[in-house]
């Protein structure tokens, strides 16, 4: 079973970890009880320690005391602050239940959560993808349109092959593919031996892709849209919409 990531959990176990006061499960519960609001199951609360020290936001030690030899990592340290510059909205609020990526990490962390990926390479590589067939049922001055838009680094990092914008992956690293996208008509629509509808879609981000074993390419197209229309206009999230086909515009726009 999936435990939903919340941010306002999330938020206090890092405050609790980083604080050096946490030195066991009861303390830490009692912690996340009492800014959470409500009683916090034990796999909910093992889920979002394990969540951290997966991607981690937190070393943990692999034995002796359940959370006892936690600390923060650099990385921790950043979402931390980040996440006390503006505070999640849920504390105190029982039963919400916020992904964190929804407003605290930067656009790939996005991805790479609420996809269910195992890395930010396997978030870029998929954003890539998911933008590349989108374009391919776009007419060329609706991708003009979207790329204005897109002016934001996808991860604060030193990694120089991550030192990229959103534009960067919507206009797609590979220059041919990028090319392409600029000189052809778009696939939608009669004839239907040209079109791609919602079916071929999810299918092509499914093999171009290369989803790790279990995502599917439904979470992974969501995941994208998702993070996509965090940076964009209403207007540009209205032009997308109109050219998607049958279910995935409906994925778009629950995303």
């Amino acid at each position: 079973m999936t435990i939903p990531i919340r941010d306002d959990l999330t938020y206090i176990l890092l405050k609790k970890i980083g604080s050096g006061n946490g030195r066991g499960e009861s303390e830490i519960r009692n912690a996340a009880e009492e800014y959470v609001g409500h009683q916090v199951a034990e796999a909910e609360l093992r889920g979002h320690f394990d969540y951290l020290n997966q991607r981690e936001f937190i070393k943990a030690q692999v034995s002796g005391e359940p959370y006892g030899g936690a600390e923060l990592t650099e990385k921790g340290r950043k979402l931390l602050h980040k996440m006390e510059t503006n505070p999640p909205t849920s504390l105190h609020h029982e039963g919400s239940a916020v992904p964190i990526a929804s407003k605290n990490m930067p656009f790939l962390e996005k991805v790479m959560v609420n996809g269910h990926l195992e890395d930010i390479f396997d978030a870029r590589d998929i954003t890539e993808v998911v933008y590349r067939v989108m374009r391919d049922v776009m007419t060329k001055d609706a991708i003009e349109h979207v790329e204005s838009e897109l002016h934001k680094e996808v991860l604060p990092t030193d990694d120089k092959t991550l030192q990229q914008e959103i534009a960067d992956l919507w206009k797609d690293t590979n220059p041919l593919v990028g090319l392409l996208s600029r000189i052809r008509q778009p696939l939608t629509g009669p004839p239907a031996p040209a079109g791609i509808d919602g079916n071929l879609f999810a299918r092509r981000v499914e093999l171009e892709g290369s989803l790790p074993s279990g995502v599917k390419p439904e979470t992974a197209i969501a995941a994208v849209f998702s993070a996509t229309k965090d940076e964009l206009s209403e207007e540009r999230i209205q032009e997308i919409a109109g050219f998607l086909p049958d279910r995935i515009r409906g994925i778009w726009e629950s995303a």
